[in-house]
């Protein structure tokens, strides 16, 4: 499958996550995207240096920047099961902004087309490294990393988009 492109409607799936009071819950893609504009950016793992030291710190301190320009939801997507992504949301505590979402299976990253194969590393499917800027489930920036790096991804990358 081709990976999301600019132009393409987000396609609906369903992520995890617990709430406020501890429970775990499953939410829809579109309930969260449709007629709203929103960044849903992906990483290839909770806890990895560059998600860790980088990628999500970027996005927590430029949230106010991106509310300012019209964002609505700030969205991190891993393949990583919703108790490993609240424990890497607590890492977190300035964070007002960022949903930390989890897509245990891969099924989402699938349908996003993003899917990356790192099971020589022993980590098996994994998500690209990404950022999304969505306008009511239309993509208007679709910021897709190379291999491992972090040079299109960024919060300051999604800033330029807006």
């Amino acid at each position: 499958m081709a990976p999301i492109a600019v132009g393409d409607v987000l396609p609906d799936g369903t992520l995890s996550h617990f709430d406020a009071e501890d429970k775990l819950q499953q939410v829809s893609v579109h309930s969260l995207a449709a007629g709203k504009k929103v960044v849903i950016f992906g990483v290839p793992g909770a806890f990895t240096p560059t998600c860790s030291l980088k990628h999500v710190p970027g996005f927590i301190e430029k949230a106010g920047e991106l509310k300012s320009k019209g964002v609505d939801e700030i969205i991190c997507i891993s393949v990583n099961d919703p108790f490993v992504m609240k424990a890497w949301a607590k890492t977190y505590p300035e964070n007002k902004d960022v949903k930390f979402l989890a897509d245990g299976s891969a099924t989402y990253t699938h349908a996003l087309g993003l899917e990356l194969d790192l099971g020589e590393k022993g980590l098996g499917t994994r998500s690209r490294r990404f950022a999304l800027l969505v306008e009511d489930l239309k993509v208007k920036a679709a910021n897709v990393e190379s291999g491992g790096e972090f040079t299109v991804s960024s919060a300051d990358d999604i800033l330029k988009a807006l």
